[in-house]
């Protein structure tokens, strides 16, 4: 489902890496994580995938337990920078997310019923 968006959207080839393979973008994400909102999974991350289509920067973390964790940045506008979290079909929020966020449906043709939340970073990454 990434894969297409990003190649529709940016003609980029949406790529993952083990996460054993990719530190400094666990580094990254997990940095922003704790310093914006103090949490910390206890999830193994599985892949991650980081790079950069025109003014954005984008970086996912995905994890064992069907978590989706993405960091959209966007180099020269401090106003479209968040954090999003994407829940596979079927999966309980997870316990450092339970009360602090809402989730909405949404329908994917491709990944079926999938739900996700958000927060806006406020710090420089």
């Amino acid at each position: 489902m990434k894969a297409r968006y990003f190649m529709n959207k940016y003609k980029h080839e949406f790529t993952v890496v083990p996460a054993s393979e990719s530190q400094e973008t666990l580094d990254y994400v997990n940095r922003i994580l704790k310093e914006e909102r103090d949490i910390e999974f206890a999830a193994k991350p599985l892949e991650t995938s980081r790079f950069q289509v025109e003014n954005i920067k984008f970086a996912y973390v995905f994890y064992e337990d069907g978590l989706g964790v993405n960091v959209m940045y966007t180099v020269d506008d401090p106003k479209k920078r968040a954090v999003g979290f994407k829940l596979s079909e079927g999966m309980e929020v997870p316990k450092e997310l339970e009360g602090k966020f809402k989730f909405a449906r949404q329908k994917s043709k491709l990944a079926g019923t999938i739900r996700g939340s958000f927060f806006v970073i406020k710090g420089e990454y």
